[in-house]
């Protein structure tokens, strides 16, 4: 059966971008010593797939014992992360078999991407990249997964039933369990697998047979 529609994430599905981002959050704390770095790193690989902006205010408030961070504040680092990360995002690898994944539905499913990413910065980093033309739109945050996930849904007016999440963070897995959305893991080479017994998952694009 051909999916209504396929929804992915971005880093660490499409491209192999996630130490790129774990580097950058602890980059952001340095002066704060190592034990901090450390605390900082864990919290991040223990949430990933959740917006920056949330982490920003958990790592200020329950890491560091600050006042809850104000949206200036938030802002300021999210500044200081993006010119961190873009460029190199940018540069990143594809997952090995991505593009040509993409190239065999290009025309024949469509294709969405809801990522953890700011919306602005996300849409910028396809359009380098080269990979709009893949893609109906781009979901990114503020919003949860869920929330974005049932919104493209609706807006498309798309069987939730028939459409696929690829994801590799258990916020891709419960934003598609959340919709009734079927799911598919991506678990990069060496990693442990974040996701309950049961769940499909895969290595790289070479293992998807052409039809999901």
């Amino acid at each position: 059966m051909i999916p209504h529609a396929i929804i992915f994430d971005f880093d660490g599905v499409l491209v192999e971008s996630v130490d790129i981002k774990t580097r950058a959050f602890t980059e952001l704390y340095q002066q704060h010593g190592d034990e901090v770095m450390k605390q900082v790193e864990r919290y991040h690989l223990g949430n990933t797939g959740i917006s920056r902006f949330v982490k920003f205010r958990h790592i200020e408030t329950e890491i560091l014992g600050q006042p809850p961070l104000d949206e200036e504040g938030v802002e300021r680092l999210a500044a200081r992360f993006a010119r961190l990360v873009i460029d190199k995002v940018v540069a990143a690898p594809m997952v090995a078999g991505a593009q040509a994944f993409l190239e065999s539905q290009r025309g024949r499913v469509p294709m969405f991407v809801v990522s953890g990413t700011p919306s602005e910065e996300l849409a910028a980093i396809i359009e380098r990249r080269g990979l709009d033309p893949y893609f109906e739109a781009s979901w990114g945050s503020p919003g949860s997964k869920a929330e974005h996930i049932a919104e493209l849904l609706g807006l498309h007016g798309l069987d939730a039933g028939r459409c696929v999440m690829i994801g590799d963070a258990m916020a891709d897995y419960e934003g598609a369990l959340a919709n009734g959305v079927a799911f598919l893991g991506r678990v990069a080479s060496g990693d442990a697998n974040p996701f309950p017994p049961g769940t499909k998952i895969f290595t790289d694009f070479s293992e998807l047979p052409e039809q999901l």
